[in-house]
């Protein structure tokens, strides 16, 4: 079994910073790529950045020049460090990682964080 737990969101006034974690754990044999989404209420969720294993990281656009999303492959974590932040930044934000077990090595699978608050205040 796979969990994510995600940490470090909060409540931060406008042009502050948070660094955001997010954790597997469990029967891991490989994770591929992992990504932040946010969603806040009465908008859709929305990617916010993914860094692929090996690859190149992308961002959202409202996001560009102010969040960078960074991985240790070694702890299984992935990190949304935020700058900058405005108002609009204001979500609930989830980690989503493509994950193989031990069981099926090559069979890859989305997992979700269950989600942390961040709200900027202006």
């Amino acid at each position: 079994q796979v969990q994510l737990v995600e940490s470090g969101g909060g409540s931060v006034q406008a042009g502050g910073s948070l660094r955001l974690s997010c954790a597997a754990s469990g029967s891991i044999f490989s994770i591929n790529v992992m990504g932040w989404y946010r969603q806040a209420p009465g908008k859709l969720r929305e990617l916010v950045a993914s860094i692929p294993n090996g690859g190149s990281t992308r961002y959202a656009d409202s996001v560009k020049g102010r969040f960078t999303i960074s991985r240790d492959n070694a702890k299984n974590t992935v990190y949304l460090q935020m700058n900058s932040l405005k108002p609009e930044d204001t979500a609930v934000y989830y980690c989503k990682t493509s994950i193989s077990e031990y069981g099926s090595p090559y069979s890859f699978q989305d997992y979700w964080g269950q989600g942390t608050q961040v709200t900027v205040s202006s």
